[in-house]
């Protein structure tokens, strides 16, 4: 969506899901004069061609990190942006010295003013073209240098790039609209400078996470699931170690997974890296697996320093889960017992819903709003195969410009 800044020709998207943050998004585009239209549920079109405010406001982006993409599409196509510094999950500090420190390679004069970045391109108003090394590997860095660099003079280099699925997907859509970018999904990318981007019409990729959340949920609950429309070769690390523990996972097709458990799991540790590793995003999920597995496992977190929050909770429902810094050491298998938990972040809430569907009596969850900015109607998804879960109160269609507004509680 954000890429969609870099071009005046519309931008087609399908396949985007209703969740919290593509409707934070859709504000932070509309209110800097973009149209975004919805014909359809899942389809967007997004037309920049009257950008009026070269600005994502605070209000926006301290709900969510990733409004800090503005950032390289307004400063590679209008010479300015100013964009407040993010916030979203309390998972660690998530600085963006990396973005801002690129930009300045590519010429552009970056200050900080009252929380605010503020981003000028250098005598011209053309971004420079520059041959980058990230001091650590960062998604939102690669993609915001790689939209940026796509409209500089000359060929950028970026090395140490992210080489997740989704920065290849964000690679395709930029080639689509004219621009030169190669070596996405390796550590290095070439970006060849274009002067202008023209629209494209692009189907997003199902989500990854999302899929692994599933699979740990029939796992747990030793149903059976078939997924489908989703991408199992993004989750070859995640598939591989849940197999490793005891779930059986069949590619039924290149786009379907059925799942079971009828085993029982075993204990097995895991250690959190960029991808192609196992993904951050999917350790909180994998503790409340591991709690349910025979002997000790211990999980290293080495991408956030402040992504446990979700055990003291686990710990509340019965968890036998010690925490050392970096590491945190499960024992089990273990009962779980319903309680009220508090979800701190995105994937935690996940892990505690997926901790209450095998848990003894009634688990309610408040601050839900974390799981809505990722996860769309989970709930109902749930409840289709047998869960018993209902939503108490608030909903992903409330207003959703206040974490106030958007609060609510599952159970």
């Amino acid at each position: 969506m954000a890429a969609a800044l870099l071009t005046a020709e519309t931008v087609i998207l399908h396949n985007i899901p209703y969740v919290r943050d593509i409707i934070t998004q859709r504000r932070l585009l509309e209110d800097i004069g973009a149209t975004v239209l919805t014909p359809e549920l899942r389809t967007h079109k997004i037309t920049a061609s009257n950008i009026e405010l070269f600005e994502a406001p605070y209000e926006l982006v301290r709900t969510m990190r990733a409004s800090v993409l503005a950032l390289g599409p307004l400063l590679a196509r209008f010479g300015k942006a100013k964009v407040s510094l993010p916030g979203g999950c309390a998972i660690g500090t998530r600085p963006i010295d990396l973005h801002l420190a690129g930009f300045e390679q590519f010429g552009a004069e970056v200050k900080l003013e009252g929380g605010n970045v503020v981003a000028r391109a250098p005598e011209g108003g053309r971004l420079r073209a520059a041959e980058i090394n990230f001091a650590k590997v960062t998604v939102t860095g690669t993609e915001n240098l790689m939209m940026a660099a796509t409209l500089a003079k000359g060929t950028t280099i970026l090395h140490n790039a992210a080489r997740e699925p989704e920065v290849v997907d964000l690679a395709d859509l930029l080639n689509k609209m004219g621009a030169r970018v190669n070596g996405a999904g390796t550590e290095t990318l070439h970006i060849e400078g274009v002067e202008s981007l023209g629209g494209a019409e692009h189907t997003i990729i199902p989500d990854r996470i999302e899929t692994g959340t599933f699979i740990v949920a029939a796992a747990l609950t030793r149903g059976e699931l078939e997924i489908k429309d989703c991408q199992p070769d993004h989750l070859t690390a995640v598939i591989a170690k849940l197999r490793e523990v005891g779930v059986e996972i069949h590619e039924a097709n290149p786009t379907t997974l059925e799942v079971s458990c009828p085993k029982g799991l075993n204990a097995s540790g895991v250690s959190t890296a960029p991808y192609p590793e196992f993904p951050t995003d999917m350790q909180a999920q994998y503790m409340v697996l591991m709690t349910q597995g025979t002997g000790r496992s211990e999980i290293v977190e080495t991408v956030f320093e402040n992504r446990f929050m979700h055990a003291s909770e686990l710990q509340r429902m019965g968890a036998h889960i010690q925490i050392d810094g970096s590491t945190a050491v499960v024992d089990g298998p273990t009962v779980l017992n319903g309680a009220r938990v508090i979800a701190s972040d995105l994937r935690a809430s996940a892990s505690l819903v997926l901790a209450g569907l095998i848990a003894q009596d009634e688990t309610i969850i408040d601050r839900v709003y974390h799981i809505d900015r990722g996860y769309e109607k989970i709930e109902s998804k749930l409840r289709a195969v047998g869960a018993d879960i209902e939503r108490i109160r608030a909903s992903v269609t409330a207003p959703l410009h206040s974490e106030t507004q958007a609060a609510g509680e599952l159970a």
